[in-house]
């Protein structure tokens, strides 16, 4: 079976709309978070070797490196996703019929659990990076594709309140109290601001067309 993330755009999309339960929203996020991140490498590499921008040059090439590492990290979260729901799944078909095929089965659901916390709490972080880089794409890239360094914060936006309700779905099932206060806390320290921080880059962009 070939990687989630080496399928055509239309393929992926027909699998999307499936029956079948992955690649779903988890997927989605991660690929939103990926889409911001390249529009920001895109704005880096139409801005580099201009001469009108020679004095942010160095500054370009510094948020290309950002944004490419995150690309990469969004990128391997699309599976990763589609990886730890196809592994949640299998838990749920675990036997049940004597108590200790309950306990056992149970004990499985909730580790794994955790770990489809811990994806899209990752695709929420790197999410809100890549908002945050848009920043500065939006500030000192080519004036004539701002409205892509617009687009990307939109893109990473979608993808970091996408991330965050597979958070706190996953984090309504454990049993573990302090694990999923602690992982909800942390989730919300990552998109505290973000309505905000959005809008005004939206409206920023919007000024400069």
């Amino acid at each position: 079976m070939s990687d989630i993330k080496d399928k055509s755009i239309q393929v992926f999309l027909d699998e999307l709309a499936s029956k079948s339960a992955t690649p779903g929203g988890g997927s989605v996020s991660a690929l939103m978070g990926a889409q911001g991140a390249a529009l920001i490498s895109m704005v880096c590499n139409l801005t580099i070797g201009k001469p009108q921008y020679a004095e942010v040059e160095d500054q370009m090439h510094a948020l290309l490196d950002k944004a490419e590492a995150l690309r990469t990290e969004l990128t391997s979260l699309v599976k990763a996703d589609v990886d730890v729901f196809n592994r949640l799944m299998a838990t749920y078909h675990l036997p049940k019929g004597s108590d200790a095929e309950k306990t056992t089965r149970s004990v499985a659901i909730q580790a794994v659990l955790k770990d489809a916390t811990e994806v899209p709490l990752a695709c929420a972080r790197a999410c809100r990076e890549v908002m945050e880089l848009s920043q500065m794409a939006v500030d000192k890239g080519n004036l004539g594709v701002v409205s892509d360094a617009g687009a990307a914060v939109l893109a990473a936006y979608s993808g970091l309140k996408s991330a965050a309700l597979n958070v706190y779905i996953n984090t309504g099932c454990l049993k573990d109290l302090d694990y999923a206060s602690a992982k909800v806390a942390e989730l919300e320290t990552i998109i505290k601001g973000a309505d905000v921080n959005v809008e005004a880059i939206f409206q920023q962009v919007k000024a400069k067309l």
